[in-house]
């Protein structure tokens, strides 16, 4: 039986990996469970699975999830360190599904270990992407990702033969507001932005699919994930989210991953890899879909594609900064306080503010990421970003 741990098993990507293991219970044994601060779920989760130990981040929860454990034999644990110590706990696979800077050192801890880390936190190699990498390198851990389009590119590379990559490309659906005149999107709602046509997803990563942060950030993750330069990297609108990316290769052959828009699947790759398992996905029908569509992005309307292609350039702290800046954009936003677009000239403007040298630790990347956010902050007060 496989050992597993899932760091933010209460969110949409720990409960779809577990929904998967719930079908495959011979064989997967669970490690260790946490959550940010949903007790009841948490508990039951653990309960559920006969998790050895489950961890709540919040140290405040502590007596309700020891409480709700009792009896059971299941350890219960509360805080951050403690969150930390469950994605050192030495299973063979660990999910990395906590979702902000929160993740950071849980992720790092996972990779130390030297097991195989499924990761679905975008900040791990967004804000700190040489240090995961290069701890991932001296541990020996490997890395599996999660989002659907890295999934297809790890599936489609040929990583014995990287040099005979010409390029990479990276779907996006175009988000609902891709036929929108920019006029219209000026007036955007929240309601709006997060009503995706395809995926199930919450709201941040709904709206930053809107603005297409969401594949600029993918970028800067391929960049460190795959061994191609960035100017090897690309991105194409293809609205029906059924093609989830391409490698193209050097003698003119092209290799796409195609599948449901379900989170499922690329999950279930990493739980099961190297080798695959059934998943209760619905089945792709190209008939039914009967055509397939792709165009290029619009930059103008979407800039955000574009500043985080400068952050990447860039480097060093920029890609932390694009990231923590345009948290606070999108929850301004999400708050009504500033319009759709605003979110990217926000980041913009913080870009161009703040600029501290490379992170050289994890701690460093944090300090980054919170001056960052109280830049951006001070911003947002402004009536025009």
């Amino acid at each position: 039986m496989r050992e597993v741990t899932i760091l933010g098993a209460t969110g949409s990507v720990g409960r779809s990996t577990l929904d998967l293991i719930r079908r495959n219970r011979d064989r997967f044994e669970i490690v260790a469970l946490t959550a940010h601060r949903d007790v009841e779920g948490l508990a039951a989760l653990a309960r559920e699975f006969g998790a050895r130990q489950a961890v709540i981040a919040d140290e405040t929860l502590y007596v309700p999830l020891r409480d709700s454990l009792a009896g059971t034999g299941i350890q219960a644990h509360a805080g951050a360190d403690e969150v930390e110590q469950a994605a050192a706990s030495g299973a063979e696979w660990t999910m990395a599904a906590i979702v902000g800077t929160a993740g950071l050192k849980p992720v790092l801890r996972a990779l130390e270990g030297g097991g195989t880390v499924a990761f679905a936190n975008k900040e791990a190699l967004v804000s700190a992407g040489d240090l995961m990498m290069r701890t991932a390198t001296a541990s020996g851990a490997t890395l599996l990702p999660v989002d659907s389009e890295h999934n297809a590119i790890f599936q489609c590379l040929d990583r014995a033969h990287p040099e005979s990559v010409r390029r990479i490309t990276l779907t996006a659906s175009g988000g609902p507001f891709r036929t929108w005149p920019i006029e219209r999107m000026r007036e955007a709602t929240p309601a709006e932005a997060i009503a995706h046509p395809n995926w199930s997803m919450g709201a941040k990563i709904s709206v930053d699919c809107a603005t297409l942060m969401n594949k600029g950030l993918e970028l800067i993750e391929a960049y460190h994930l795959f061994p191609v330069g960035a100017d090897a990297l690309d991105v194409v609108v293809h609205p029906q989210s059924v093609v989830h990316s391409l490698v193209e290769y050097v003698d003119g052959s092209v290799l796409a991953q195609l599948g449901a828009p379900d989170m499922r699947v690329p999950i279930a790759y990493t739980l099961a890899w190297p080798e695959r398992m059934a998943t209760p996905c619905e089945r792709l029908d190209l008939v039914g879909i009967g055509t397939l569509e792709f165009e290029a992005p619009d930059l103008v309307r979407f800039p955000a594609l574009e500043l985080a292609r400068q952050a990447l350039a860039q480097n060093g702290a920029k890609p932390a900064i694009l990231n923590a800046a345009n948290e606070i954009g999108v929850a301004a936003f999400l708050e009504n306080r500033i319009g759709f677009v605003d979110i990217a000239a926000l980041v913009s403007k913080v870009l161009a503010a703040y600029d501290p040298p490379a992170p050289a630790s994890i701690d460093e990347v944090l300090e980054i990421d919170r001056e960052a956010r109280r830049v951006a902050a001070d911003l947002t007060g402004k009536t025009r970003l």
